[in-house]
């Protein structure tokens, strides 16, 4: 028995064929462990993914790691915030619809609730707390526990030489700026041809048909709103989180490009400060939706706006999720999410450089980046421990300079 793929218990039985009391435990550790991830998810969707894997595969045991990386690839083909589908994807698969709905529910709330209230103090003062200093010991953990990720992941996604040449490929695609989403299809179709290239005749592109949504992207941001009221707040989200790949950063563009320039809805400065929040919060980078909502529309701005932003990553995972066991049986299929999952984790690799630029800064931050690696690849301690501690030297550190 392996760790990885055989070791499960009761609780890797498929949802319909547990008890009610089963059922009923699946969904509150589901709630619990999102609940508890998207309170410390900080670092992004790489630091984010981390943690999942972490915690869903090594110590829970609930999935295979590549099953995880299956689901990975999956929703970096689909448009949303990649780090909350795979949170849904995770709950579908352990607790069917209600799973789907605790899992990325949870995950995104805490985050929610923080931005609301930061939203609240900002329109009231008219300026965001001061609170960079918190990221200044944290930063370097999350590379930490990313880099230990990226050595899991890339045990199952460079299976081969053909995905290890892929996935130079991605990182070296990220590097010099290549689309991402052109990256994955043209490395996951090539991968997928050349291991088939003995029934080339017999090709059948049918198994693309739960994907065709990506090939559906379309700049339709152009608005015509001169006022502001909460259904325009909810279809201008709604849009975005239709149709937006790439970071939560991206979003950003989306509004001032809309909000700021077109419709004048919000100020230039509103903008930054909306991208500091978002930078300075655990969970998705989403959750700024949450602070402009608030900023457009009051309470209900900031519910109709997060539920805009990131109701159409439930929909695409609850229709794209049974699809992911046929395509991996199909050689076709199975032969291109290879090649995505190769060339997700080299985006992730570059991901993880451009993050290690901003966090390790001086001695003191290598030094809690190489301390806090160590302790997860020899003493596997749980990732919240790390972040917490990494916050508390943040804090000590920030009292000392005020104190001086």
């Amino acid at each position: 028995m392996t760790l990885e793929t055989d070791n499960f218990h009761e609780e890797n039985i498929s949802y319909q064929n547990l008890t009610l009391r089963q059922k009923k435990q699946r969904l509150q550790e589901l709630a619990i462990v999102f609940l508890r991830l998207g309170t410390i998810a900080f670092g992004g969707p790489a630091a984010h993914i981390a943690m999942m894997d972490q915690e869903v595969v090594t110590q829970r045991r609930w999935m295979s790691r590549s099953k995880l990386l299956d689901l990975f690839g999956i929703t970096n083909l689909i448009p949303g915030p990649n780090s909350t589908e795979l949170a849904i994807h995770i709950g579908y698969d352990r607790g069917g619809w209600l799973g789907l709905l605790i899992a990325g529910t949870c995950f995104i709330l805490p985050a929610m609730l923080i931005v609301w209230g930061l939203a609240a103090i900002y329109v009231q003062y008219q300026t965001i707390l001061e609170l960079g200093w918190l990221l200044y010991g944290i930063k370097p953990v999350i590379i930490a526990i990313v880099l230990q990720a990226l050595w899991n992941l890339g045990k199952k996604a460079a299976k081969d030489n053909l995905t290890k040449i892929a996935g130079l490929l991605a990182i070296a695609s990220y590097l010099f700026g290549f689309n991402e989403i052109l990256t994955l299809i043209l490395l996951g179709l090539g991968i997928m041809l050349i291991k088939n290239r003995k029934n080339i005749g017999n090709f059948s592109g049918a198994f693309l048909l739960p994907l065709f949504p990506i090939f559906g992207q379309i700049d339709n941001t152009k608005n015509i709103i001169t006022s502001v009221t909460s259904l325009k707040i909810f279809l201008f989200f709604l849009k975005i989180g239709a149709v937006l790949y790439g970071s939560g950063y991206v979003l950003l563009a989306f509004v001032q490009q809309d909000l700021v320039e077109r419709n004048h809805w919000l100020t230039s400065q509103q903008l930054l400060d909306a991208i500091a929040i978002g930078q300075f919060t655990p969970g998705p980078v989403f959750t700024t939706a949450t602070f402009i909502g608030y900023l457009l529309g009051g309470n209900l701005g900031a519910i109709v706006a997060t539920v805009g932003i990131f109701l159409p990553a439930f929909l695409l995972v609850w229709l794209i999720h049974p699809w992911v066991g046929k395509l991996r049986q199909s050689p076709w299929a199975g032969g291109f999410l290879d090649g995505v999952n190769a060339a997700s984790w080299g985006l992730m690799a570059g991901v993880i450089y451009t993050l290690a630029q901003s966090a390790l800064v001086d001695w003191f931050t290598i030094i809690v980046a190489f301390v806090t690696a160590i302790a997860l690849f020899t003493l596997k301690i749980n990732s919240m421990w790390l972040i917490l501690a990494g916050g508390a030297m943040s804090l000590i550190l920030h009292l000392l300079k005020v104190i001086s």
